[in-house]
């Protein structure tokens, strides 16, 4: 064990006492940490500050050329200079720390989850929860253990608009409710191909890599662009489709599929992409089926909308995207609401105060997240799957089943029981 891994390492007697810290007042300041800052812990930041008595105690970056534009947000709004560090352990020893925000790449959201729930500290987690599947339940569970409040960042479980259309499908108003369609369908970007190169000066690149095999730094794999790479990302149906997934099944009413075939291709782009520009899945559970479509080489979105879901009911539809439009039994528009803003991180301070569930509690998160990673192992394998719901793991193949979990390499950040 290096110095650094002795000076943040900790012991099983200190967790049990951190952990039981008490619920913030409600006349109390809340203290949170913000990991990783170059995009939605960009916007995470002001969201987060927007509410009056949040405080950002800390951010946690890796790299120094993107802390500018974050450590500006905090002195334009709360007038001061936020303390930054690298190390995500050093901001768990503060024992007035109340709560971190992770918007990493998705290697790192079950890592930091599990020790900041260990360390006695709630989450807010970008989606999707885990880099795999095994992670995710390894999330919830460090969360039971710990007594934390943890929040997905799936947004639209706090859009008012949103549950509202919810609440009209599960009222009976479009019949039984059976089927439902989710899909992501928007132009990205090709990335090309780009050869390895030096590590950038003012990057930690062995804590950015943190639990995951270390590969040659390479700009095609770095910031944002690791959403295209299984070591670091899970694809777009990770990225953007689990959003929708979340809806779907949320108005389904159902839990993990029983069943999950289709394909998974990369078509259209002709770069260093790794995963599918293109997906067609179908999640069977006992009685109903939620069906996934992806297109990411398109700019003409589906149906009127680039991401959304259809609610199919015996009597009716909605869809439910930016608005929320219901459709009678002749296909007939008869209905066209707006959409709300969504109040995750205000959703997420009232839960840590009361200690009631939030909105997108992790176990929501992680349901909703081990359809795609299950997707992605359908795009991988080419093969459907059968999945045991309660157990959590696919029958009757054993290629499929390694793809639940992932290797990692020797480092202070892998989570136990993995």
């Amino acid at each position: 064990m290096t110095v650094m891994e002795r000076r943040y390492f900790l012991p099983t007697a200190v967790l049990g006492v951190t952990a039981a810290r008490r619920a913030p007042a409600a006349s109390d300041r809340i203290r949170i940490a913000v990991m990783g800052v170059r995009g939605r812990g960009r916007a995470l930041t002001r969201d987060f500050l927007q509410l009056p008595e949040v405080d950002i105690a800390c951010v946690c970056e890796v790299d120094d050329n993107v802390l500018s534009a974050a450590v500006k947000i905090v002195q334009e709004m709360r007038a001061k200079t936020p303390p930054v560090v690298r190390d995500i352990r050093k901001a768990l020893d503060d024992r007035n720390l109340d709560a971190v925000v992770i918007a990493t790449p998705d290697h790192w959201h079950a890592p930091a989850t599990v020790l900041a729930c260990a360390a006695g500290k709630d989450v807010y987690v970008e989606k999707p929860a885990s880099h795999n599947l095994r992670e995710g339940r390894l999330m919830v569970e460090a969360a039971r253990r710990n007594g934390r409040i943890v929040q997905h960042g799936t947004q639209a479980r706090s859009r008012a608009s949103v549950r509202q259309a919810i609440e009209y499908a599960h009222s009976g108003q479009i019949g039984r409710v059976l089927m439902a369609k989710a899909w992501n369908v928007q132009l990205r970007a090709d990335i090309g191909r780009r050869p390895d190169s030096p590590v950038p000066q003012g990057l930690d690149y062995d804590t950015w890599t943190g639990p995951a095999p270390l590969l040659p730094f390479n700009e095609n794999r770095f910031h944002y662009k690791w959403h295209w790479h299984w070591n670091y990302g899970t694809g777009d149906i990770g990225n953007d489709g689990v959003h929708q997934i979340d809806i779907a099944r949320w108005a389904l009413g159902v839990g993990a599929p029983a069943r999950v075939t289709g394909m998974g291709r990369k078509l259209f782009f002709e770069d260093d992409q790794q995963t599918p520009d293109t997906m067609n899945l179908t999640f069977e559970y006992s009685d109903k089926a939620l069906v996934f479509e992806m297109r990411i080489w398109n700019p003409y979105g589906l149906e009127g909308a680039d991401n959304a879901v259809a609610v199919y009911g015996s009597q009716g539809m909605v869809q439910i995207g930016d608005d929320v439009k219901i459709f009678d039994a002749k296909g007939k528009l008869v209905s066209h609401q707006k959409g709300t803003p969504a109040e995750h991180a205000r959703n997420f301070v009232e839960a840590m105060r009361s200690r009631k569930p939030p909105h997108a509690e992790i176990e929501i998160g992680h349901l909703s997240s081990l359809h795609a990673h299950l997707g992605n192992i359908v795009a991988r394998t080419g093969r459907a799957l059968q999945f045991d719901p309660k157990t959590e793991t696919i029958t009757g193949d054993a290629e499929a089943s390694r793809l639940l979990r992932r290797e990692y390499r020797q480092h202070w950040s892998v989570p136990k029981g993995v």
